[in-house]
């Protein structure tokens, strides 16, 4: 009997997540040195990590024998401190994405319906078609959240709606008003995530974590060590809501699922400002610069208020592959249904500058 035959059937035609391809499979594919590859695919932090969060994470593999804690107390005592919450508004997860399960096992059955702008993060969907949930994708003009297009598309199956802020791909930010007018409108049966893996980019942040502190019962805010603090690679991030919610939540988490030595980078990356200020003035700068040539080339961009750029280039499979031919790798979008567009991660200026040396080159300008 086919596997298939017994397997969730939702399963059956749900495309998986596609990372951006790591360093050293395109060197060995290629015949180059890792040193000779720019990668601009993942939005990962070109500083790499704090000093500090590598001096933490060194001296916590002296302790690699024991398991870590299984309630990340030190960790989610500082991430309450830094926003005048409690311990218990606060949940770590394997990543940011791993919360988002979460939420999915706590809320959603089969038939639900989750919410989410049309040109947003994936895993959203991904989720919801693994919980059996049907997803509801609301157009986005400009690429930005239409907040309130999202608030009208609630029906009695709604159990979740998303909103990205900055939202990855777009790199479009909603601003407060619009925030406090949508959260006002969303009724307290559906969870509300707002997913803020950009946030520490923002010259003029907006403030979600207000709702929680007004004890608004069904906001969940999501952040992530994997940008700001360069730490992609732990796999670490955290989730703030209600104490209620919150409780929900860590009743769907396996035993220790943030690994001792990422729990040490991130607190020592966590009080780290320096190094968290140095990366968002290289990002913006990065900014900048891509943004004015782009606007040089008469190339058609979405303003960004991330470390990423979208930007127009034509078919974007063929520029994809033939900048990695020579070295260079960024995100085609053809996944996200945008086949004309790539996504190119802000890097160090040299790292900049070699993207757009060849990008120069695949285009003939």
């Amino acid at each position: 009997m086919p596997l298939w035959d017994i397997a969730n059937p939702q399963l059956k035609d749900l495309v998986a997540y596609e990372p951006g391809k790591p360093i050293d499979e395109v060197a060995r594919e290629l015949g180059l040195q890792p040193s000779e590859i720019v990668k601009l695919a993942s939005n990962e932090n070109p500083l790499g990590p704090s000093p500090k969060a590598k001096a933490a994470m060194q001296a916590a593999l002296d302790h690699a024998h024991l398991y870590p804690d299984g309630g990340g107390y030190r960790l989610r005592t500082a991430i309450a401190g830094k926003f005048g919450l409690d311990l218990r508004n606060v949940i770590l997860g394997n990543g940011s994405n791993e919360i988002i399960e979460f939420i999915g096992h706590a809320f959603l059955r089969p038939g639900d319906e989750v919410v989410t702008a049309k040109h947003a993060f994936v895993v959203y969907k991904l989720m919801a078609t693994l919980f059996g949930a049907t997803t509801v994708e609301v157009p986005d003009p400009d690429f930005r959240h239409d907040l309130e297009a999202m608030a009208a598309a609630i029906t009695p199956r709604t159990r979740e709606i998303f909103v990205a802020n900055p939202n990855n791909p777009t790199g479009t930010l909603v601003g407060q008003d619009a925030l406090d007018r949508f959260v006002n409108a969303v009724p307290e049966r559906v969870i509300i995530v707002f997913d803020e893996a950009y946030y520490e980019f923002l010259e003029h942040p907006v403030d979600v974590i207000k709702y929680i502190r007004e004890g608004r019962p069904n906001i969940v805010v999501l952040r992530t060590f994997s940008k700001i603090q360069g730490l992609a690679a732990l796999r670490v991030g955290y989730g703030l809501g209600s104490e209620e919610v919150i409780s929900i939540l860590q009743k769907t988490r396996q035993p220790f699922n943030v690994n001792a030595i990422a729990q040490a980078g991130a607190l020592a990356g966590l009080q780290d400002d320096d190094h968290q200020e140095k990366t968002r003035r290289l990002t913006w700068e990065g900014r900048d610069y891509l943004q004015g040539v782009f606007s040089d080339l008469g190339l058609e961009f979405v303003p960004t208020f991330a470390n990423f750029v979208l930007v127009k280039v034509g078919p974007a499979t063929p520029l994809f592959r033939e900048m990695l031919r020579r070295g260079v790798i960024v995100r085609d979008m053809t996944s996200y249904r945008l086949p004309d567009w790539i996504r190119v991660s802000i890097g160090t200026r040299a790292e900049n500058e070699k993207f757009v040396r060849v990008l120069r080159e695949c285009l003939g300008r």
